[in-house]
């Protein structure tokens, strides 16, 4: 293909950390160029955050409808190829099934809607269309994680028994929703974050990192959940017990009132003939044990990696990569795949999130939130 992808965005007007985060990602593999979008729900401010980002004014819209509408009206060679949808979670369904629709491919930001219903509802206009839809789970594209998927593929571990994986983050930890903390503020409220807290922000991430590194899904869970800030309605704590679907036993523990702790993510994954272990806020080693042979640290680019891991790792070993980069794999695969769509080529087994995961992290937030509510009880996923 000749030419970058266009990209359309939808929310991530100024001020927005997740939609400067999407843009920068989506730039860095040089694949995809921004060329239109409805940045807010004021008409006014999108085309003001539309012009800081030095796009046309005519290409700036005050709604993702007319945007939509409009850019399929665009000639085919100028129109969007793609939209991102970077808004709070109860504005994710509406613009997804529109573009869907009206023949535009998406990327969406997770969870995937604000309820299991819209999640299989928009499952089905997926399949329906024809068009690819990827979820930003972007810590499945750091380049060890792909290395400890890979290794479990290989049976290098032997059969999985044990996992344990936590996300912990402490901001909010105080009401800072009540401080006109606007990435608090909607996350608390159920009416646009969704039933689940914690659960929908960090805990899907955390039940999706299980699931692509083992392979493995989780058939059924106990969940105890806490709200600890005054007047909270959604979870912002929480312990969960997993049953692997191969028999395995987990553990999963989330906070975002974990005092002190920033972005805590780890997983640690134990089989018969070995185990790995992982820290998003290290994110260049995998440490990996072995029942007779010396441990072994991996690195992104460095030695013995497998190819799932070397594709996507972008420069030599001991540079350290991040999760700009991560998020960007996301994009890359989307784009290389989408790419291959428009040539009339196949791509066997895209390595990106897609409804289908959506429609698990859903499903998770769901049977939690009822476990909880039934003082713990072991739960099968919906």
């Amino acid at each position: 293909m000749a030419r970058k992808l266009r990209m359309g965005m939808i929310g991530g007007g100024t001020g927005s950390f997740i939609g400067d985060v999407h843009r920068r990602a989506a730039s860095i593999d040089g694949m995809i160029d921004l060329v239109c979008g409805a940045f807010s729900s004021s008409a006014e401010k999108s085309i003001a955050s539309g012009k800081a980002l030095f796009l046309s004014e005519d290409r700036c819209y005050g709604s993702y409808e007319e945007m939509i509408i409009k850019e399929k009206e665009l000639p085919e060679d100028v129109r969007m190829d793609f939209v991102a949808i970077v808004t709070p979670n109860y504005m994710h369904f509406p613009p997804a099934k529109l573009a869907l629709e009206n023949g535009f491919h998406v990327v969406c930001d997770k969870p995937m809607t604000l309820t299991l219903e819209e999640a299989v509802a928009l499952e089905k206009i997926v399949n329906e269309s024809g068009k690819l839809f990827a979820l930003t789970h972007n810590y499945t594209g750091h380049p060890l994680v792909k290395q400890a998927r890979a290794m479990v593929a290989h049976g290098d571990l032997g059969n999985i028994r044990k996992i344990q994986v936590q996300y912990l983050q402490g901001w909010l930890s105080t009401a800072v929703e009540k401080t006109g903390q606007k990435q608090a503020s909607w996350r608390v409220d159920p009416k646009r974050s969704g039933i689940g807290g914690a659960l929908g922000d960090i805990g899907t991430h955390a039940e999706n990192l299980v699931e692509y590194i083992t392979g493995l899904k989780i058939d059924e869970l106990a969940a105890d959940l806490g709200r600890f800030g005054e007047g909270r309605i959604l979870d912002d704590d929480g312990n969960l017990l997993l049953r692997m679907e191969n028999g395995a036993k987990g553990t999963m523990s989330i906070s975002q009132i974990a005092l002190g702790e920033e972005n805590n993510l780890a997983i640690k994954v134990y089989g018969e003939k070995g185990s790995l272990e992982w820290h998003q806020e290290n994110p260049n080693q995998l440490m990996t044990r072995w029942l007779e042979d010396p441990v072994t640290v991996f690195t992104p680019n460095g030695n013995n990696l497998y190819p799932e891991a070397l594709n996507v790792s972008r420069i030599p070993a001991g540079h350290p990569e991040g999760y700009l980069e991560a998020f960007a794999t996301i994009y890359k695969n989307f784009a290389t795949h989408l790419m291959a769509v428009l040539n009339g080529e196949t791509i066997e087994n895209p390595d990106y999130p897609t409804a289908k995961d959506g429609i698990r992290g859903m499903k998770f937030i769901y049977t939690a939130v009822e476990s909880d509510a039934n003082n713990a009880a072991w739960t099968k996923l919906k």
